[in-house]
């Protein structure tokens, strides 16, 4: 069951912390369950933990490729691995590996990339990706997720356990805005209607899901109705739910904290181009590196506020009819 209680504020958990928490449960309850990372325990909520569990939790050191050998070695021969890093190690140091050894091999790893987009913050743009949704996107047959909340976050890695092929988990170590109640159940595969609309529907990701829902309170004061519908599940996209809000709306935005190319932005617009032509705009990185900063000023420097969905929204509308 999924239930929305979204209200604008902050869901009190660290999401490393759910990491931490659903990877022992998870190891707990199954034995094929074998958890690795490239020495950032400490950061994926699992250093206490692996101390007591040393045949479960394996420290590759900073070796993200041969870390994605290893996962592919192992699921090989039964197990299920978890491997996690920082986003940008998560996807381009290692992608070679992923997709041979990985995904070409037809080896299930479940790979985690902490600290998306500008979630990195002062860690600066070597360790911005915003290209991490692309370089999965195109690997076949992947999963590819950006979770909404910590809870969206445990549901998913629930699922990617026990689902074939390579899974992309893409979500920031600190907090997030609280999305759904707790125990929710949020499908794979399935997008999530927070809001309903009739003039323009918004479809979001990530930290990007706060941003519109905000914007969408602005536009209703000026007399816009938005929906806004989480589509966390980038890849495989919910072409179903897509395709019937574009025919009831007649206009799109898509909001994410990645790259506009090759992302949720070019999912969603597969499924127009083929389905249901209308007007569509997007809120995303435009063909940039990232840089130091904070968060907040972050999203203002690349764009991604409910200011900017705003302004989206409304471009949009005036090409509706």
């Amino acid at each position: 069951m999924t239930k929305v209680v979204y209200n604008g504020e902050t869901d009190p958990r660290l999401c490393k912390d759910v990491i931490g928490a659903t990877v022992a449960d998870l190891v707990e309850h199954d034995p094929d369950v074998i958890f690795l990372d490239a020495d950032l325990m400490s950061c994926s909520g699992t250093l206490k933990w692996s101390k007591t569990h040393g045949d479960r939790a394996i420290d590759c050191g900073i070796a993200e490729s041969n870390m994605a050998g290893v996962a592919a070695g192992l699921a090989a021969a039964g197990f299920k691995p978890i491997i996690h890093s920082f986003g940008t190690f998560a996807s381009r140091r290692c992608y070679d590996q992923i997709f041979l050894s990985g995904g070409y091999a037809k080896n299930d790893i479940t790979v985690i990339g902490t600290d998306p987009g500008v979630t990195a913050a002062m860690n600066g743009g070597t360790h911005m990706p915003f290209e991490d949704v692309a370089l999965y996107n195109a690997l076949p047959g992947a999963t590819v997720i950006d979770a909404s909340d910590p809870t969206c976050l445990e549901s998913v890695l629930r699922q990617c356990v026990n689902r074939p092929g390579i899974k992309y988990i893409r979500v920031g170590r600190k907090q997030y805005a609280r999305i759904y109640a707790d125990g929710s159940e949020l499908p794979i595969g399935k997008a999530v209607t927070l809001r309903e609309g009739t003039d323009v529907a918004i479809f979001a990701a990530g930290i990007l899901l706060h941003e519109a829902m905000k914007a969408a309170a602005s536009l209703e004061a000026q007399g816009v109705s938005c929906a806004v519908v989480d589509c966390f599940t980038i890849k495989p996209i919910d072409a179903d739910a897509v395709e019937a809000w574009a025919k009831k709306c007649g206009a799109v935005v898509v909001a994410e904290n990645a790259n506009r190319h090759g992302g949720l932005y070019d999912s969603v617009l597969e499924v127009l181009a083929e389905r249901c032509p209308v007007p569509a705009a997007c809120v995303a990185v435009e063909d940039e590196f990232g840089e130091v900063g904070t968060v907040g000023y972050l999203q203002e420097r690349f764009g991604l506020t409910a200011a900017h969905v705003e302004e989206q929204v409304k471009a949009v509308l005036k090409r509706k009819h």
